[in-house]
């Protein structure tokens, strides 16, 4: 897994929820114990910090067979939230996320992947700025029993291979995605 930068923040996140094995179960991801979060460095500025508030996804999980598990998600691009409203409408607009022409950044994996009892790759494709590409993701898993399944996964996305070349080089190019998640059966 690289290390990159924003393109797809929130479609990282859909991801790392992709990979849970079990049996193939239905999922719903609460809203209420969910983060889809970025950060992003530029020359001369402190470490700009976000989270998208808006996201749908579906979410297939078999721990039997873990291959058989799939998430699709999407994330609202104009959900950001910087805590500054006159950054949010400069990275919501044309130069960055164009979020009027291209509303949603989208995940819909391709594999699911086992790599030990606590992780999982998760492999797909991701759409940002009308741009898709493969992209891969670790995810930490827990399954809390009853009460569903908790993920987590940090990783990076390299935002100009979407497009997304504004400020460069003095904006990063990378872009850190944390997803920190929970799953209730439904």
């Amino acid at each position: 897994m690289r290390q990159v930068a924003p393109r797809g923040f929130a479609v990282a996140a859909l991801l790392l929820l992709a990979g849970l094995p079990l049996r193939a179960d239905s999922y719903r991801i609460d809203p209420a114990q969910t983060e889809i979060a970025f950060e992003i460095g530029a020359k001369g500025y402190p470490l700009t910090h976000g989270v998208f508030h808006r996201f749908n996804s579906q979410l297939t999980i078999d721990l039997d067979r873990p291959q058989r598990s799939s998430v699709r998600f999407s994330v609202a691009a104009a959900s950001l939230d910087t805590r500054s409203p006159a950054l949010d409408t400069y990275v919501r607009g044309p130069a960055f996320l164009d979020s009027d022409r291209h509303p949603d950044i989208r995940f819909t994996s391709t594999s699911v992947e086992k790599l030990d009892d606590r992780s999982v790759r998760v492999t797909g494709n991701m759409t940002l700025l009308g741009t898709t590409r493969p992209e891969s993701v670790v995810v930490e898993v827990r399954h809390n029993g009853a009460h569903g399944f908790s993920f987590h996964a940090t990783f990076g996305v390299r935002r100009s291979l979407y497009g997304m070349t504004a400020g460069l080089p003095l904006v990063s190019d990378d872009v850190r995605i944390i997803v920190a998640a929970h799953a209730d059966g439904t």
